[in-house]
This record gives C-alpha cells, structure tokens and sequence, in this order.
C-alpha cells in the first residue's frame, strides 16, 4: 500500500509539475543496455543464420539479381524509347494545328532513297481514306505526296524526288517560285529566278497553296545557296528542305480543304486552271 501511495503521488507531481523529465532520463539511459542485451541474442541469430548460408545459394541470388536488373534496364530503355516516342507524336500533333486541316498519323514502314526515286511507304491505305496527291508533312515541314494507294499501304514521292516539284513562296517578301527535287536528301533546287529577284541566303519558302495539293504556308525548305553569275540568264539558288527526310518516322496524311480540292482537280481542257500562270512551265503533274 506504502509503494501504491508513493506511486500514485510520484504520478500526480510529475504529471502537474514535471519535476521527474530529468529522472525519466537517466533511467531511460540505465536501462538502455539492458535493452541492447535483450536484442542481442535475436541479432546475433540472425549473424549465424547469414554466416551458415552456403555458397551456392548466394549464387543463385547474385544470379537472380542480376536477371533482375537486365530486366529492369530492358524496361528502362524501352520507356525512353516510348518517351522520345510520345515526344514526336506531340510534336507532330502539334503540327496539325498549324495545318488547321483534317490529318491522320502515318507511320513508315519503307524507305527508299535511290538518287532517281525516293519514296516512302506508309502504313495507310485507301480503306482509311487516303487518296492519290494527298500531301504528307512531318513536325516541320512538307516530305512530299502520295502517288499510289493500296488497300492498307500508300506509296510517296519525297519532295526531294528528281520528277517532283512543288509550288512555293518566300515567306519574306511572297516571291513565286517552284522547289524541284534533285535527288538528293538535303537538296532542292529552285530554278528560273532572274538575276535581279528579292531571294537570299535563309530565306524560308513555304507552299503557296496554288495547285490546291499543299496547304499554304507551311515550310518547304530553306534557302542554302544564291549565286549571281552576270553571264547566266538565271540565278542559281539551292535550298534545305525543313522536313527531317531521312529521321522522321511518323508522318501526317493531310486532307485539303473543298475549296483546294476544287481548284486542284480543275481540268485545263476547259481553260486555264487558278494560278497557273504563277506556275513554272518545267513543273510536272505530279508536282502540282
């Protein structure tokens, strides 16, 4: 009863008063390695237990944990190559609004870039709706046009093809011209200027919209090269392409407006087409 009564007052003085924090301290520290010693025996089990595995199954450990980690690499890198994915498709959705059309993400599936033919093959087709002549443009600017439609498969021309040709305009100052291919991935060539016309050196050409196959104002290429020899009739100017020809693996189908279409599919048996007369003569169809 002496102890109970002793207890209950210690109790009430240190819970009203806290004149006992400095006692709880030093038995909190007393006690401690008695603590120690309690858990010792546990840890010292838990020592053997680790000391008595054998070698073998170490092994199969390590060797487990090294599978692990090649398997969690694997997925690592393929989460990048998913991240640099969705990047480009973000990339070149964006590039939709700049176009403002309807537009469908293609992905390649060929590439071909023979110095007389540089065609691409995509993985649509007519049964989701594309046609022959529809323009296809990536993140940054035009690559080129369909020329055949299979039922799940498209064929098309580059606009660096040597027999394609595309109407464009300086974006600075909207000069006509026309881009032809050359053959050559990083080349376009811009003929029949005169000597005296306003194009220089990083001038960006974009399409003009005449012919109604591209949408207007989209970038074509940048202009690489003029030179102005007195004794030639025309200047030689050569241009970039902006499109990344060679590295880009989704592309956009692009659906025209009706009022392109309508002036791209005009027949010239019943008179001159809009615009033709901006149009260089040397321009094929296809490039039209």
């Amino acid at each position: 009863m002496v102890f109970v009564v002793v207890s209950l007052v210690l109790m009430t003085v240190d819970h009203r008063q806290h004149h006992l924090e400095n006692v709880r301290a030093v038995l909190s520290l007393a006690v401690s390695p008695l603590q120690y010693l309690l858990t010792l025996p546990i840890g010292a089990g838990e020592w053997v237990s680790d000391s008595l595995t054998s070698h073998e199954t170490l092994e199969e450990q390590n060797a487990e944990l090294r599978t692990r980690e090649l398997l969690q690499s694997a997925r690592l890198q393929k989460m990048a190559a998913l991240e640099a994915e969705n990047a480009r498709l973000r990339t070149l959705l964006d590039s939709s609004f700049k176009v403002g059309e309807r537009v469908l993400v293609a992905e390649l599936l060929e590439v071909d870039f023979d110095p007389f033919s540089q065609d691409i093959v995509i993985n649509k087709g007519s049964h989701q709706g594309v046609v022959t002549g529809q323009p296809i443009v990536d993140a940054e600017g035009v690559m080129g046009q369909v020329v055949h439609v299979a039922p799940f498969t498209s064929t098309a021309m580059l606009i660096t093809d040597p027999s394609h040709a595309i109407p464009v305009v300086v974006n600075r100052n909207g000069l006509r011209a026309i881009a032809l291919g050359t053959g050559s991935a990083d080349r376009l060539e811009i003929p029949h200027l005169p000597l005296n016309a306003d194009i220089q050196q990083g001038d960006l050409l974009v399409t003009s919209g005449l012919g109604g196959r591209f949408p207007p104002g989209y970038p074509v290429a940048v202009v690489a090269k003029v030179e102005r020899n007195p004794g030639e009739s025309f200047a030689e100017v050569t241009a970039q392409p902006t499109a990344r020809l060679e590295q880009s693996r989704e592309v956009l189908l692009v659906w025209t407006t009706p009022a392109e279409q309508e002036a791209g599919a005009c027949d010239p048996g019943q008179g001159p087409c809009p615009g033709a007369a901006d149009q260089a003569p040397a321009t094929t169809g296809e490039g039209q």
